[in-house]
């Protein structure tokens, strides 16, 4: 079996607490406690779960954007957490970052031209500003603008467009794994299909690996080929992303899949609230994280931290009960299509589209 291109073992990232009037450190935000997987190449993984669990952080831990506070990060072969100065400024070209808010990430003062310009200089990838301007409009059509387009400024812009110019910024450098902060997640929901079509595209021509960090599992599901599932700072469970959408082990993981809305309003699902007060990650509760608010919680759990385990499919589970549970069947529709009304009007819509007819009654 190959090396991954990325590997992180044991990742921790813990912010200290200031207080008092010498602004002494009187506790830790566990932020980031312990976090292990591995992403293939050309392959996506979902990091999910709810806001505040430590996913954006162990994104940026891995680029060293924020520095860890333990952990070993391996990327193609070689240790990241040990460098420093050039050497880790070279290698970030093979690891970029596309921000949640494309509003904010994108500087209002530069022409998209100069932004997308702007890694070819610092990394000294071109000879001249010919060859970087012909570079930069070969990026924008690369995401579905056009070449003129660089002469323009963000505010010009849409909200999908500014986010096609900040997938353009992260492939200028020619990364091999581009991280996704919740990248659809400020647009509209009729460009988030474009945006994650896009990402789809880009990875089949250019042979990227994703690591895909959102809440939204609806998203999740259409893009990930592997789900690392994220609760108060640790990973609880990770699967093949069909394997885990079909029949999810885990108690935090079949709460997150059942709250999916599903286009089809008769399909049989059980949808499970989860009661309880959601821990701080400031003093995290002993043995599971998750005991607080799991409905099949026993005295185990409460004093005794689950290992995750590998059932040898690649299929790992962090839970003491997992081969105890019931059945996950209902939890998401198996089939998860559109109800008979929704299957008539998508049809209507289509061949409205094909005749040159827009459906919109005036």
């Amino acid at each position: 079996m190959s090396e991954p291109l990325l590997r992180v073992s044991n990742l921790k990232k813990h912010f200290p607490v200031l207080g008092g009037l010498l602004s002494r450190e009187v506790g830790q935000v566990y932020a980031v406690d312990g976090v292990s997987f591995a992403v293939d190449r050309g392959e996506t993984l979902g990091l999910v779960g709810e806001s505040g669990c430590g996913k954006s952080t162990t994104g940026r831990c891995v680029l060293r954007l924020i520095e860890p506070t333990s952990g070993e990060i391996v990327f193609d072969g070689q240790s990241v957490t040990g460098l420093g100065g050039g050497d880790l400024r070279a290698m970030r070209r093979n690891m970029q970052l596309v921000f949640q808010d494309p509003f904010a990430s994108l500087n209002p003062r530069m022409t998209v031209g100069a932004i997308l310009g702007e890694p070819f200089i610092i990394h000294n990838l071109v000879t001249s500003a010919s060859e970087r301007e012909d570079r930069v409009a070969s990026l924008l059509v690369k995401v579905g603008l056009k070449a003129e387009h660089m002469q323009r400024y963000p505010h010009e812009f849409s909200g999908g467009q500014r986010q096609r110019i900040a997938i353009a910024r992260a492939l200028a450098v020619e990364p091999k794994l581009i991280i996704c902060d919740e990248p659809v997640s400020a647009l509209d929901v009729s460009i988030r299909s474009q945006i994650l079509n896009l990402l789809r595209d880009l990875q089949d021509r250019l042979k990227l690996a994703y690591i895909f960090v959102s809440h939204d599992l609806a998203v999740v599901k259409h893009i990930a080929d592997r789900v690392a599932v994220m609760n108060l700072g640790t990973i609880v469970e990770t699967a093949d992303a069909q394997a885990l959408f079909a029949a999810p082990r885990h108690p935090y993981s079949r709460a997150l899949l059942s709250a999916i809305p599903v286009p089809k309003p008769r399909a049989k699902r059980s949808r499970i609230v989860l009661e309880g007060e959601l821990p701080s990650a400031l003093n995290p509760p002993s043995g599971c994280r998750f005991h607080t608010r799991c409905p099949y919680v026993i005295a185990r759990c409460r004093s005794e931290v689950p290992p995750l385990r590998e059932d040898g499919t690649g299929y790992a589970t962090a839970c003491h009960r997992t081969g105890e549970l019931p059945g996950a069947e209902a939890i998401v529709p198996s089939d998860g299509g559109f109800s008979p009304t929704l299957e008539k009007l998508v049809a209507a819509f289509n061949t409205a589209e094909a005749s040159g007819r827009t459906g919109v009654i005036s």
